[in-house]
C-alpha cells in the first residue's frame, strides 16, 4: 500500500482530486514514440499496466521494449479505434491536431486522457514523484507550473531521507501481524508512534530496537 502525501499549489483553474491508482493488468494507451512517450511507458510499466504504443516511429528504448514484448506497437498514426478497451489515454506527442482528436475521441469515449503540457486537454495530471521504496510523495501544482512541481520534489529530498524507505516496510510488517492476530492500534496511536526517535533508530541500523518501540508505542504487545 503505497501513501501519498499531495502538496497542491494552485493558482485558480481547475481543482484535482488527489488519487492513486492499481492499474496491474489494466490497458493503456500512449500515442507518441519520442522521449515524453518513453517516460509515460517507463511509469506504466512500472505500476504493470498492460501497455499499447502507437506512432509511426518509436525512440530507440521504446523500439527494444516492443521487441522484448513488453509493449504493443502499432506503427501507425493514431486513429479512433486505438481508445477501444483502454482504461487510460495519455498524448504524448508534439503534434496538436492529434492532442485535440485524441482528448475528443476519449471524452465521447469515457476513457481519461492525459495530454503532455497540455492540461486544457487533461482529464487528470500527473505530479512529480519523490519515492522512497513504497513510499510515495506526490507534488502537483494543479497543471500551472509542472517546473516548481520538480523543484519542490528535489527540495522534499532532503526530508525524506533513505531510512523512510525502511520505516515504510516496518510500519507494513507491524500492521500485517497486528492484522493477523486480530490486534489494532487507532490512527491516533500510530501518528503518535512514527516519530523522529524511531527514524533514528532506523538510521543507526537498528531495526529491531525500532519495532519494539514502535509496538510500545502502540501500546500492543509483541
Amino acid at each position: 500500500m503505497s501513501i501519498t502525501q499531495q502538496l497542491d499549489i494552485r493558482a485558480g483553474g481547475n481543482s484535482y482530486y488527489p488519487i492513486v491508482l492499481d492499474l496491474r493488468d489494466r490497458p493503456c494507451l500512449v500515442v507518441g514514440g519520442g522521449s515524453v512517450a518513453e517516460v509515460k511507458v517507463d511509469g506504466l510499466l512500472a505500476a504493470r499496466a498492460r501497455v499499447t504504443v502507437v506512432s509511426p516511429m518509436l525512440s530507440e528504448r521504446l523500439a527494444s521494449w516492443a521487441t522484448a514484448g513488453r509493449i504493443v506497437y502499432r506503427q501507425r498514426e493514431y486513429i479512433a479505434s486505438d481508445l477501444d478497451g483502454q482504461h487510460l489515454v495519455f498524448s504524448a506527442t508534439d503534434r496538436r491536431d492529434i492532442t485535440l482528436a485524441v482528448a475528443a475521441d476519449a471524452r465521447q469515449r469515457g476513457v481519461w486522457v492525459n495530454a503532455a503540457d497540455d492540461p486544457e486537454n487533461c482529464d487528470f495530471l500527473l505530479p512529480s514523484v519523490l519515492r522512497r521504496g513504497r513510499l510515495q510523495v506526490a507534488v502537483s501544482t494543479g497543471g500551472a507550473s509542472p517546473a516548481l512541481a520538480a523543484r519542490l520534489r528535489r527540495d522534499l529530498e532532503s526530508y525524506f531521507t533513505p531510512e523512510y524507505e525502511e520505516l515504510m516496510e516496518l510500519a507494513a510488517e507491524v500492521r500485517r501481524e497486528l492484522c493477523a492476530s486480530g490486534r489494532r492500534a487507532d490512527a491516533s496511536r500510530w501518528r503518535a508512534a512514527l516519530d523522529a526517535d524511531l527514524r533514528q533508530l532506523l538510521a543507526e541500523g537498528r531495526r529491531g530496537d525500532a519495532k519494539t518501540r514502535l509496538l510500545d508505542r502502540l501500546a500492543v504487545k509483541a
